[in-house]
């Protein structure tokens, strides 16, 4: 196939790209990409976007099971997948060392023995972007949350934020990609609603969000390799302000089901359950998820045009491909 002008493009370090082939699984875009955090649950969705246009995508993983699926995202030798600990630089070195673009995904809702917030949010993003500066990378992409705030009560968005700070100091010209909750298949959010309604009744299901789609928010991360370089933040909330009773009524409506009789429990008695939940080894609700369950969306203005998206989807309109399987028989 013969080519044109339109496949040589350079990256902000003067690098040449250069893409081959018919468009589609099995071209040849010319990047390169990390995708840390590639096995969670937006990860997924990016590296297929990504293997579908023919990038090359390392997915650094630690547990072997939990990337094989990425295998079949991209075409034969696309989708190279790497072992890595957050903590290991020198396996953080070889995951990101041929790359030219890296996207930090990394993320925990809660805190465990081995990793608290800081160690995932804070020191794990600072280490990535420096070891990701000595090897030349030319753009560095972190994903953070609407909600990132220093101040914030929760420990989640509060180290959210230090960890853009950290990341701009060694990166002035990244890009944080902030987008609200979201939902999809494997979400903690519909399916969760789902199941355990009791959670979300929490400040009388008062709490406004702004859920936005997975698959929104992975185009956009995908669109960011092919757009001019975008700095700062980039705010994805979903479009519509709803509370979790909205959402409550719309997940019984959409399931079958009757509305749930759970009690709506005191913040400090939520609390204290959730401190007790920390004493399981399997993942429970734990007290900073309990503090967010009380802070709303922030309602800062969407940037979905900066990264080539014209409007996200309604959570209306993909609730029951979500929920179906939550109807009774």
């Amino acid at each position: 196939m013969q080519r044109a002008l339109h496949d040589l493009t350079a990256l902000p370090s003067q690098k040449p790209i250069v893409s081959s082939g018919p468009p589609g699984y099995s071209a040849v875009s010319g990047h390169t990409v990390t995708v840390f955090g590639s096995t969670g649950f937006l990860g997924r969705y990016l590296v297929s976007k990504l293997g579908k246009v023919g990038t090359q995508v390392i997915t650094p993983y630690r547990d072997e099971d939990e990337a094989r699926h990425l295998k079949l995202m991209g075409d034969l030798g696309q989708i190279v997948r790497m072992e890595w600990d957050i903590r290991d630089e020198q396996s953080i070195a070889e995951c990101l060392r041929h790359s030219d673009t890296v996207y930090n995904l990394v993320g925990r809702d809660y805190p465990t023995k081995n990793f608290s917030y800081e160690d995932v949010h804070v020191a794990g993003p600072e280490r990535i972007a420096r070891i990701a500066a000595e090897n030349g990378v030319s753009r560095f992409i972190q994903v953070s949350h609407l909600n990132a705030d220093v101040n914030s009560p929760s420990k989640f968005y509060a180290t959210k934020a230090e960890g853009e700070n950290r990341v701009r100091e060694i990166f002035p010209d990244a890009t944080f990609i902030r987008p609200s909750s979201m939902y999809g298949y494997e979400d903690k959010f519909l399916t969760n609603m789902a199941i355990w309604a009791i959670w979300w009744k929490l400040n009388n299901a008062e709490t406004k969000v702004r859920p936005v789609h997975v698959m929104d928010v992975a185009q956009a991360l995908a669109n960011l390799l092919t757009l001019p370089k975008v700095s700062g933040v980039v705010n994805l909330p979903g479009p519509s302000t709803l509370t979790y009773q909205y959402l409550l009524d719309m997940v019984s409506s959409v399931t079958l089901r009757p509305p749930p009789k759970a009690p709506t429990l005191p913040k400090a008695v939520a609390e204290a359950i959730a401190s007790v939940g920390k004493t399981v080894w399997w993942p429970a609700l734990s007290p900073d998820e309990v503090a967010r369950r009380f802070i709303d969306d922030s309602e800062v203005a969407g940037d979905w045009n900066t990264v080539g998206i014209a409007e996200p989807s309604e959570i209306e309109d993909h609730a029951i491909t979500y929920l179906r399987r939550y109807r009774s028989a």
